[in-house]
């Protein structure tokens, strides 16, 4: 918390050069703003400002982020579905997330926090309950702590944008921006979080898992029937599988055979060239031979 001290003294140095008279009274109403938003047991070093009380006085509103967990079993699944959109529809609800499969319904359902509790006592009777568990999270203290801190840069930041007209050389100007463009993203980090929080104080959530009905006798794993199919299928992939490599064979080796042969056919069969070429070899090393080892003139 000691961080919203230094914004003041350097509101405080900034505007000695230009006005002594309209000083002071920025920062004491920032000042006045932070304590009338209840910022618990800040810290001030300013002598002149006295440090606020804890906030948590008086008649407040708590804030708590509530969240249930209920699984169920019904006989009817799409009979189960039509009551849960019944229900969001009439208590203003609606599903951040739903998830279907063949025997189960999964929903995170986003409930206004006033109808919270109706909303559960409505569905007591959909099914037999599995399980359930609730949880309250009270957030009242971060809730008001981030209004207030948001409260504040909006002060500084008005502080600090008056600065402006009244500095006297570029340093100044520059080091006002710099100010006012780091408390910006301060405020918008600040207005984030605290939005992020309302809507988890302003929305319970209640995951509700839906089960179908418990099979009436056990899967003993397939049939008499069901194999004799899975022979067939297996044997139809086996054909399958053969027809594509002959098809493959057809396609590629048959040319591929050709191609060798008509190369063998010229290069050592009837045409032979390979095979001329070595006997014209061969004929030329028994010509020196044949003249008394002595090459013709």
């Amino acid at each position: 918390m000691l961080k919203f001290i230094a914004p003041f003294l350097t509101a405080l140095l900034l505007t000695v050069g230009c006005s002594k008279a309209d000083s002071a009274a920025p920062v004491f109403s920032a000042a006045a703003r932070v304590a009338d938003y209840g910022m618990a047991n800040q810290v001030y070093e300013d002598e002149d400002i006295a440090a606020p009380e804890t906030f948590l006085t008086g008649n407040i509103e708590r804030k708590l982020v509530k969240r249930a967990n209920i699984r169920l079993r019904v006989e009817n699944l799409d009979a189960a579905d039509v009551s849960v959109t019944g229900l969001m529809d009439k208590y203003g609800a609606y599903a951040a997330s739903t998830e279907i499969t063949e025997d189960m319904r999964r929903y995170s359902i986003r409930v206004p926090s006033p109808e919270y509790n109706v909303f559960l006592a409505a569905m007591d009777g959909m099914g037999r309950m599995l399980n359930r568990s609730e949880s309250a999270e009270d957030v009242t203290l971060r809730y008001y702590d981030l209004e207030g801190r948001l409260a504040t840069q909006r002060e500084l930041l008005r502080t600090f944008q008056s600065y402006l007209g009244k500095a006297n050389n570029i340093e100044e100007i520059l080091s006002v921006e710099a100010r006012i463009a780091a408390l910006q993203n301060e405020l918008d980090g600040t207005g984030r979080e605290l939005r992020n929080l309302a809507n988890r104080v302003d929305f319970a959530t209640i995951e509700l898992t839906i089960l179908g009905p418990v099979a009436s006798t056990p899967y003993r794993g397939p049939t008499l029937g069901e194999r004799i199919k899975q022979l067939f299928r297996d044997f139809g992939d086996f054909l399958s599988i053969t027809a594509v490599v002959l098809f493959g064979i057809v396609i590629y080796g048959i040319p591929i055979l050709l191609l060798l042969v008509f190369f063998f056919w010229l290069l050592f069969g009837k045409i032979g060239l390979l095979k001329k070429l070595w006997q014209a070899a061969a004929g030329k090393k028994k010509d020196p031979v044949q003249n008394g080892g002595n090459p013709a003139p």
